[in-house]
């Protein structure tokens, strides 16, 4: 019903909502809730909650309206870090040295969860990175890059009906390390699926990136084994990748993006992929 989609957007625009951060000193009923609509990482217990929000080199922000103010409507984890990430592992790990945010060089994105499924349409998380973006930049200025670290949730979905034998071998793998013998055909199979868009708008195949990239954000790095979890390997193939926010070129890449449907993709990240698949602008 558009008539409804309407007034939604109109009530949950952006100059309503408020953001807040998520501590440890944050009331148990919402952090109840940060457990529960965790949708990328799942939390599985109070000390991981913890870990996630308790140390002084992780943030959490979550939008609020005024009229639902125990109900987070979105919500961003940031872990603040000496360099851009290139796996999930290690940022989630529990026993590790802590960092002092005046030491970081990167903020990374690495988790976004909507929370209420009656929302789904409208999007929140474009404002919410830009505003803890500009937020922690203004805080600290030591802060370089402005990173996310994706999964790629529609690689494995796309490769099943392209690749099917490729498919097979990945679902046949009981060890992490067996994938980096078949590295070469993931990386080629990547390239092919960031850069030859199937769909109708010549939009990327994969929704993260259609969201990042639509959003300002360009390609940064590609990352093997970025996530070795029976959900990272069944989503992505056990890849993830970093999308940069250079806060002085959102914009600019944002209109690039939407009039010439072209990924705004690093050097780096480009050679990565080049080794494999040769078919990018």
């Amino acid at each position: 019903d558009y008539d409804l989609v309407y007034l939604f957007k109109n009530w949950f625009n952006r100059g309503f909502l408020i953001l807040r951060p998520i501590n440890w000193e944050t009331p148990a009923h919402i952090l109840e809730k940060i457990i529960a609509y965790e949708a990328v990482h799942e939390i599985n217990s109070w000390d991981e909650l913890r870990a996630r929000l308790a140390p002084k080199d992780r943030r959490c922000f979550a939008f609020f309206h005024p009229a639902m103010q125990d109900e987070p409507i979105i919500f961003v984890e940031v872990a603040l870090t000496k360099e851009i990430p290139s796996n999930i592992q290690n940022v989630l790990q529990k026993e590790r040295v802590f960092l002092e945010p005046e030491e970081a060089k990167a903020a990374v994105f690495y988790s976004i969860s909507n929370c209420q499924k009656g929302l789904t349409g409208i999007s929140f998380g474009n404002f919410l990175i830009k505003q803890v973006a500009t937020d922690l930049s203004y805080e600290f200025k030591n802060l370089e890059n402005f990173v996310t670290l994706s999964p790629i949730p529609g690689f494995r979905k796309w490769m099943r009906n392209k690749y099917p034998k490729l498919d097979a071998k990945i679902e046949k793998i009981k060890k992490s390390d067996q994938l980096s013998k078949l590295k070469d055909d993931l990386f080629s199979c990547l390239g092919e699926y960031f850069f030859k868009s199937e769909r109708y708008d010549k939009m990327p195949n994969d929704p993260v990136a259609r969201f990042h990239l639509g959003n300002g954000a360009s390609l940064e790095q590609i990352n093997f084994l970025g996530d070795v979890s029976s959900n990272g390997i069944e989503l992505s193939g056990g890849l993830m990748v970093n999308y940069l926010y250079d806060l002085e070129k959102v914009e600019q890449n944002h209109e690039t993006f939407v009039s010439e449907k072209k990924i705004n993709i690093s050097k780096n990240a480009k050679n990565s992929l080049m080794k494999y698949y040769k078919e990018i602008d």
